[in-house]
This record gives structure tokens, C-alpha cells and sequence, in this order.
């Protein structure tokens, strides 16, 4: 409910006499008419004004975008496509955005960086290090101003989202649990039907396009014998007083197992964790989503022998037996089966493994089991007929989809944020908020093109500027930079290679679909631009700081470990069957040409020797052209003695423009008298001749001179 605000007597406008005094309070008996009013205000208003349902039996009504969920990611596609001044609504269960964040972490601090500070002023490249703000066009919409924490607490992330929203003014109606989501044929729909969301008080919404942001929030559970005894991590206490001198045993390996692990470590006797797969630190591997260092505590006091320690087996082989002073014993599944096959068993008498192994590692019992398994997605309210459908093996927490993001079964469903993780599992950083901001403006712009015929933005340069381009991109780009081997800049060559099309972050594994997806035509050749790691450098079971890790020789840039840009060249777009095909690790197929930038220590790809003269080099041939800047006498000779001129003297020197499109050089040498305005002489009408009224003549001196020029 809103703070009632006391009423005010609005001033009269200017011209008028005072207004009238308030009238005096309704006397008892118009109470229920006034109360009745109000009702028929409450159920009309919304729908009179298009932002909320009517109610059920009612006509639904029809939004061309329904974001489901108002968390990062939800919030983020609603500030595209209000941008875009798009036709949409944000349909959140709770009373205000972030609901997720109001609950976990449990122990409140967050794994994303807060990187205050980088040494530059340069927007975009700073977003490579802030893990946390959403894409907008407020400076002051930054996670910065929010908190001074280099891992933040989760209430400031809900504090930024609730201005997020807000200060954008995103068109969200709160308290709406969406409970069941089928399709309805429709021809006049875009895509031939309307999806029709029902909430929890049975009304109805219906929308052309379904954007899901719903992320993953329901818990993983593993049904084994005493499961019942095992306390889930969305709901165990978070106060450590409550675990002092306790045996705790804890399920799972992620950082939420860790996290609750480090919150107890010095109130408890002794953590056991236990897990079917090893350790992944996300040092060794790459990936935001495995092990993180600030949790890591447990680690040392297992491998430095303080009765901490951790255990692999699979949680199905297992069971928990509760004995009659209530404490926990771990046994094995099967020997629960064998005791439930005698109706006199008990508790007590089932056989617990020390008696046949005496040094089982869980021989001793726990006061606490506590399940930290991570979340879901909740595929529950989907009507089967959309299709939805759980990945497998490790992705079966995330529904199954196509690399641009869309429903494989279902047109105009699409699934952001993390639950869209599936792309990118253990890759990249989709599943994470400085990952999503870039995917979802991807989905955004592929919806630009297919509902409203804007195509791809794709400014246009001459191709003397690609080298630039190139470097400013790899040096600046944060989606470049954090989806790595996901997003990937495409650059499309005009006829003859005179120019080309840049199109930033566009999603890698749909090349082959690029001028449908876009509306751009890929004609004449293209170059593509993605970050990528080495392929041997991390994993598990790797020594990622053995001591020559890094690799520094240019001609051993194809080697390096460390994220590196990358740059393939093709004659035409890869077919989907070459992208389906393409070799196993490889993001593309076998390029024309291939370009490794030698990995940096400072990440700044700027070396005159060591980046930019290798890169020119490698486009020049690939473009059988010279890519070189240079001063008008070098393009006087090679027009005397080539069939052929570099492009940069055919767009200056053969245009008469000693400086390629520098506007204000060429005004202020018109203005200090260095060089005549050939633009004013070119406006005179053609009648006029020199010598007639208004126009100058030239003096012998300024003659002679320009004739040696020529």
C-alpha cells in the first residue's frame, strides 16, 4: 500500500478568484456509496488507462512485448524497448523490483565486482569492470554511486533497481504472479499467435512477443532416503551463534555451499562437504559462476588439516538415518533398501557403513545437513504446448533454446537474463548481469528488425579507417569483452572493399543467419571480431600460473593464453551446415584467414609493433590493398607509377583532401590563410567568369605557385 499523502488545496490559476474552501467530511451514511465508488474506480481505472488486466471473462488486453519478471534482466529489455517507444508491459509478482536480491544471497554479499575505479574516464571501457549496472542513458544509473564495496551488499542491488525502474519510469505492474502461460492461435498476430499470461487472481494479459526474465529461483532438492532431515539453504538460519559446537555436514560445491560454509567456520566443531564433482575454482576456469575467492575459506582450513574437509561421491548413493538424540548418521542408499525389506526395522538397528568399513569418512554423526544445490528454472507455469523444455546434463536448470535467445519450438518466446544461460553454460558470462545487459540488447535489436524493419545499426566507414576501428573496438568494447566467444563483431565490406559496415555484438553462433537476422547484406566478404581465451589454458586439472603461462613473441600470438582478440576472414557468410560442423572448441568454422592480437599483460592492445602493425598487415592481405596513411607527394608518385592508388589517396589526395574528412583542420586553414575555400569557389554560378563583379582575381604570384602545386 502507498503512503497516504494529506490533501492539498490546489492555488488558483492566475486570472481566478480563490477557490472554494474544501467541502466539509461525508456524514456516516454516504460511506458505503463512497466505498462502492471507489471499487468501481479501482477495477476500471487500470484497464480505462491500458496498464493493468480486466478482470476474468473480460477482453484481455493486447500488448505487443510482455516482460515477465522485474529482475536485472527484465529491466533491462524494458529500458530498450521503452527507448524505442515500443508498446510493452513488465509483469512482476512482487511489490517492487529484485525480488530475487531481497532473498539471496542469504548472507547478503554479492560475488559481482564493484570496480570503482580504472584509471579512465572512458564509459564503455569501464563497464568492463563494473559487473553490476544495467545499460541506460543515465550516468547516474551506474552501480558505482551505489555502493563503495568491491563485493556489495545484495540490499544495494535491490535499492538500484527500485531506481532503475523508477527514475526510467518502466511501465511495471507489481504484485502480479503470472501462474500459467499458453499460446492462442492468432493470424493477425506477428507470429501467427498470442501467448495469454494468467495471474494469480485468474486475469488474463496477452502479447505478441514473450520475453521471459524470470531467472532461476527454485531450489534444487535430491530425493534420497531421509531427505526430510536436510535443511534447505533458502531457509536455514544465517545467524552463526545458532551453529556453535556443532558437526555440520553440507551439500553441494557451488558458492552458495561455500558461502554458507564461510559464515560458520568459526562457530562450528567441524564442516564436511560433500559433492559429486571436484572443486572448479573460477581462477582456473574462466567462469564467474564456478568457486570465487571470497568464499574460499573452507579450502584452507581442509588443506591446512583444521578438521574441516571435503568429500566427492554422488548425493543419490546416499541416505540419512536420525537416531534417537536426534542426531544425523550417513549411510548408504542401499543399505536403507536392504533394512526397509524387514517390517521390524528401526532406526537403530539399520546398518550404518562403519560396520563393515571402519574408516567410512562420515562415520560421525551431524547435528546439521544442509542443502546447498543451487536453483531452477521454473518450468511449471509453461503450458506444454510452448514447448519449454529443460537442456541436459548440466543445463537441464535451464530451458533449451537457440543461440539468438529464441524458443526452438515456439516463435516470439524468448528468454532472457539467466535463465538464458543455456547459450553459454560455463563459457561465458550470460548467466550474470555484465553478460546479460549485452545479450538482451542483442534480442532487442533482432526484434527491432523482424517486427519493425530497423535493421542492425551498422554505421559505415571508409576502409581506411578499419585498422582504427578495429583497435578502438578490442580496447573500449565491454559486451566484446565480457561475452567472449558469444557475442562477436561483424564487419561487412562494401563492393571493391572501398568501405564497410560495423555491427557490434552480434551473436556468433547465428552467422550463418546474419542478413535475416539483420537486414544487412554480407555481398563482398567480411571480417569477424570476437575475444577469446587459448584453448589449452584453463580446466580443473591445469596449472593456469605455471611460470610461462603468458606468451609475449608476435609470431606466437596464435598461442596465447590469456583473452586475446581474434580475427577471421571470410569470402562469404559460413552455411549453417559449415556452422554445425565447425571443429570441436572452435566458435567458427575454417576461416579464409585468421588473425591471433598477442595477449597483453595490461589489456590495452595499443603497440605500435607489437598490435597495430601486425593487425594492418594481416588485413591488407587478406584485402589485397594498402591500408597505409600518406602525405600527398607519396600519392602524387604512385599515381605516376601505379594502375591502382591506396585507398587513402584515392578518398584524399585524388579528392583534392590532403586530411581524410577533418572538417575542422580544413576550416582553420581556410582561416588562417593557409589554403584557398575551394567550396565557396565551387558555389559561384557557372555563368561568372573571373574578372566579373564579385569575383577575385588572382594574382601572377598566387598563379605561379598554384601551377608548381600541380
Amino acid at each position: 500500500m502507498g503512503r497516504r499523502v494529506p490533501p492539498r488545496v490546489a492555488a488558483p490559476s492566475p486570472g481566478q478568484g480563490p477557490r472554494p474552501p474544501p467541502s466539509a467530511p461525508p456524514s456516516p451514511a454516504m460511506a458505503p456509496l463512497r466505498a462502492s465508488v471507489r471499487l468501481l474506480l479501482t477495477l476500471a481505472l487500470p484497464a480505462a488507462l491500458g496498464l493493468g488486466p480486466f478482470p476474468q471473462g473480460g477482453p484481455s488486453p493486447r500488448r505487443d512485448y510482455c516482460v515477465l519478471g522485474a529482475g536485472p534482466a527484465g529491466l533491462q529489455m524494458a529500458q530498450l524497448l521503452g527507448q524505442a517507444g515500443r508498446d510493452y508491459v513488465v509483469l512482476e509478482r512482487a511489490a517492487a523490483p529484485g525480488s530475487f536480491f531481497t532473498r539471496y544471497p542469504r548472507h547478503r554479499k554479492l560475488i559481482s565486482i564493484n570496480k570503482r575505479f580504472t584509471g579512465k574516464v572512458n564509459g564503455e571501457f569501464n563497464l568492463r569492470h563494473d559487473w553490476n549496472s544495467l545499460l541506460s542513458p543515465e550516468p547516474g544509473l551506474l552501480f558505482r554511486h551505489y555502493s563503495r564495496a568491491y563485493f556489495p551488499q545484495a540490499d544495494d542491488m535491490v535499492r538500484y533497481l527500485g531506481d532503475f525502474a523508477g527514475r526510467l519510469r518502466l511501465r511495471v505492474l507489481y504484485n502480479t504472479a503470472v501462474v500459467h502461460v499458453a499460446l492462442r492461435p492468432s493470424p493477425r498476430a506477428w507470429n501467427g499467435h498470442v501467448f495469454v499470461l494468467t495471474d494469480q487472481r485468474g486475469r488474463h494479459y496477452q502479447c505478441s512477443v514473450l520475453l521471459v526474465a524470470t531467472g532461476v529461483s527454485v531450489p534444487n532438492e535430491i530425493d534420497f532416503p531421509g531427505s526430510e532431515y536436510v535443511e534447505g539453504y533458502e531457509s536455514v538460519s544465517v545467524n552463526p551463534e545458532d551453529f556453535v559446537g556443532q558437526n555440520v555436514l553440507i551439500l553441494g560445491r557451488g558458492n552458495s555451499a561455500f558461502e554458507t560454509a564461510e559464515n560458520i567456520l568459526g562457530y562450528t566443531n567441524f564442516i564436511h562437504m560433500i559433492g559429486r564433482s571436484r572443486i572448479r575454482l573460477s581462477w582456473a576456469t574462466h567462469y564467474v559462476g564456478d568457486l570465487r575467492a571470497v568464499n574460499n575459506g573452507l579450502l584452507d582450513t581442509y588443506q591446512l588439516k583444521s578438521l574441516d574437509g571435503l568429500i566427492e561421491t554422488d548425493l543419490k548413493d546416499l541416505a540419512i538415518v536420525k537416531d534417537s538424540k536426534g542426531r544425523l548418521h550417513v549411510t548408504l542408499r542401499i543399505l536403507m533398501d536392504k533394512a526397509n525389506q524387514n517390517p521390524n526395522a528401526t532406526a537403530e538397528t539399520i546398518s550404518l557403513p562403519q560396520d563393515e568399513v571402519d574408516n567410512f569418512a562420515l562415520r560421525v554423526p551431524y547435528d546439521r545437513v544442509i542443502r546447498c544445490l543451487g536453483f531452477t528454472f521454473d518450468f511449471s507455469i509453461f503450458n506444454s504446448t510452448l514447448g519449454l523444455a529443460p537442456g541436459k546434463g548440466q543445463k537441464k536448470k535451464y530451458p533449451l533454446i537457440k543461440a539468438s535467445y529464441e524458443s526452438k519450438r515456439t516463435r516470439g518466446l524468448f528468454v532472457l537474463g539467466t535463465a538464458s544461460h543455456s547459450v553459454d553454460y560455463r563459457k561465458s558470462a550470460g548467466g550474470f548481469i555484465h553478460g546479460f545487459r549485452y545479450t538482451a540488447r542483442a534480442i532487442h535489436r533482432l526484434l527491432e528488425h523482424r517486427h519493425h524493419g530497423i535493421p542492425w545499426p551498422s554505421p559505415v566507414y571508409p576502409i581506411t579507417q578499419l585498422t582504427n576501428t578495429i583497435i578502438r573496438r578490442v580496447n573500449e568494447a565491454s559486451g566484446l569483452y565480457q561475452m567472449f566467444s558469444v557475442l562477436a563483431d561483424i564487419i561487412l565490406l562494401k563492393e571493391n572493399a572501398t568501405g564497410f559496415e560495423y555491427l557490434e555484438e552480434y551473436p556468433l553462433r547465428m552467422l550463418a543467419e546474419l542478413e535475416t537476422l539483420t537486414g544487412r547484406e554480407a555481398q563482398h566478404g567480411l571480417f569477424v571480431v570476437t575475444m577469446e581465451y587459448g584453448k589449452n589454458f584453463s580446466g580443473p586439472d591445469k596449472d593456469v600460473f605455471y611460470y610461462d603461462r603468458a606468451v609475449g613473441d608476435v609470431e606466437d600470438a596464435w598461442q596465447s593464453n590469456f583473452l586475446h582478440p581474434v580475427i577471421y576472414f571470410y569470402h562469404c557468410l559460413p552455411t549453417e551446415k559449415e556452422m554445425a560442423s565447425r571443429a570441436p572448441d572452435w566458435p567458427l568454422p575454417r576461416p579464409v584467414a585468421i588473425h591471433h592480437i598477442v595477449e597483453d599483460f595490461l589489456t590495452d592492445w595499443t603497440a605500435p609493433n607489437s598490435h597495430i602493425l601486425p593487425l594492418r598487415r594481416f588485413l591488407e592481405n587478406c584485402l589485397n590493398s594498402d591500408l597505409r596513411s600518406f602525405y600527398a607527394e607519396s600519392c602524387f608518385f604512385f599515381a605516376l607509377t601505379r594502375q591502382k592508388l591506396p585507398p587513402f589517396c584515392q578518398h584524399g589526395y585524388m579528392n583534392m583532401r590532403g586530411l581524410v574528412g577533418n572538417e575542422r583542420l580544413r576550416k582553420h586553414g581556410i582561416e588562417s590563410g593557409l589554403m584557398e575555400d575551394y567550396t565557396a569557389i565551387k558555389e559561384q554560378p557557372v555563368a561568372q567568369k573571373p574578372g566579373d563583379p564579385g569575383i577575385p582575381v588572382p594574382s601572377s604570384q598566387h598563379d605561379t605557385s598554384t601551377k608548381e602545386e600541380l
